[in-house]
């Protein structure tokens, strides 16, 4: 039978220097993930490729990344965060480097694939990491800073690499990129823990239990408000990483008429967005629970919207309607860090990483469909963007049903535990 932590989690100076450790690995992790982004060009040039085996490099990196999701959510219950962080760091900067020094097309989607492994362990660790090491009302807050910090890496790909890529070249940016992987393990093997003294989580399971990966998931996904996390990310999150990933800049250059800068300006402001509005979302709900849904709802309704307005315009888009789609896609990234508000109370600190892995699913398996959807859909009506992007209101409409089915079981069993909790006697602290 696991038990309750000793209790709640200091915070403080120590804490936010840990979490500092976990969240640069994760932003190196993003830098590496988005890397491809701005060297889709030269990508298809050196490994001789049309556009849609260059999509696959995507695709590949986001089947990895959701496949990988519980079973890294198993590791870091089982293994802590500091093995599977430490796992991850390795695994990503060999596929870095790999990525720089592949011959062939099939070595670098190797590479991207081991990227995307490494990559996978990286958010849910420091997930864990901040439950683990900050009391329970600032955590909403660190979830959305660290959500905050990997939209930071995403612009170091645009604003950094992007230049060295085209000053230095393919090898010495990618390979000199990788680097930036080893300065971040050496204080993660050297400083990090994965808990305050005093403050370890129980044991997932006892050593030796049978069939303990079968009832770590079953546990965790019979808790409402594990699939209410679950869908509340699929349907915020993959509008806006559809459009960042890979459908983005065709749509404003092919179908609105834009020049390249001016439109990656434009996605620009979507990361930009991303991080103003994780801010204000982490603090919204750090201070008021009970803004969570009607947040993530009115995300949603709000991104249709915007979406509908574009594509029913009757020829291209006026600028001041693209730049107001580019900032509400903004609001998808922190609107999808509301999925693990759900899941955390509503599970055990055994079953954390757990929770937090079926959550991340979500969103990552939206956006496959999707840009596999659109890919599909544009090729089917000769390059129609406004028919392809329809795929988005269809899965909105699927995910909101599913939130609005599990609600009301999820709120109520959240308040049940919270009244469980109250009711439990303050544990004893160890004599030190």
């Amino acid at each position: 039978m696991t038990g309750a932590p000793a209790a709640e989690p200091p915070g403080g100076r120590r804490a936010v220097a840990v979490w500092c450790i976990g969240v640069a690995v994760y932003f190196v992790a993003v830098i590496f993930r988005t890397s491809l982004g701005v060297a889709g060009l030269d990508a298809a040039d050196r490994f001789h490729v049309n556009a849609s085996a260059l999509a696959t490099f995507s695709l590949l990196q986001l089947l990895v990344y959701a496949g990988m999701q519980i079973p890294v959510g198993l590791m870091v219950d089982r293994l802590g965060t500091k093995r599977v962080l430490t796992l991850g760091a390795v695994l990503f900067t060999a596929g870095q480097l790999g990525f720089a020094l592949a011959p062939s097309y099939g070595t670098a989607l190797a590479a991207r694939a081991l990227l995307g492994c490494g990559d996978a362990m990286t958010f849910i660790s420091v997930l864990r990491l901040g439950t683990r090491w900050f009391p329970v009302r600032r955590q909403p807050l660190v979830a959305q800073l660290a959500g905050l910090v990997g939209m930071a890496g995403n612009l170091v790909s645009t604003l950094v690499l992007a230049p060295l890529l085209h000053g230095v070249g393919w090898v010495p940016a990618f390979a000199g990129s990788a680097v930036a992987g080893l300065v971040v393990l050496v204080p993660l093997v050297l400083f990090l823990r994965d808990h305050p003294e005093g403050h370890a989580a129980p044991e997932a399971a006892p050593r030796g239990e049978r069939g303990y990966v079968r009832h770590q998931i079953a546990r965790s996904w019979r808790e409402p408000g594990t699939r209410l996390g679950l869908w509340v990310h699929f349907t915020t999150q993959f509008p806006a990483m559809v459009f960042l990933l890979l459908w983005g800049m065709p749509f404003l250059v092919e179908d609105q008429g834009l020049d390249r800068t001016t439109a990656g300006g434009l996605l620009t402001l979507v990361v930009a967005a991303n991080m103003g509005f994780g801010l204000l979302y982490g603090q919204l709900i750090a201070r008021r629970p009970g803004a969570r849904l009607p947040l993530a709802l009115g995300t949603i309704a709000t991104t249709a919207v915007l979406w509908a307005s574009v594509l029913l315009h009757p020829g291209r888009a006026p600028m001041w309607l693209l730049v107001t789609l580019c900032v509400v896609l903004g609001t998808c990234g922190p609107a999808s860090m509301i999925g693990f508000d759900f899941a955390r109370p509503a599970n055990p600190p055994a079953r954390q990483g757990t929770a937090s892995g079926i959550t991340n699913m979500g969103g990552f398996l939206a956006s496959m469909t999707t840009l596999l959807a659109v890919g599909v859909l544009l090729d089917a009506t000769g390059d129609d963007y406004r028919t392809a992007f329809s795929a988005v209101f269809v899965l909105q409409a699927l995910g909101v049903t599913q939130i609005l089915r599990l609600r009301g079981p999820a709120l109520r069993h959240e308040r049940a535990h919270a009244q469980g909790r109250e009711r439990e006697p303050a544990p004893a602290r160890a004599a030190s």
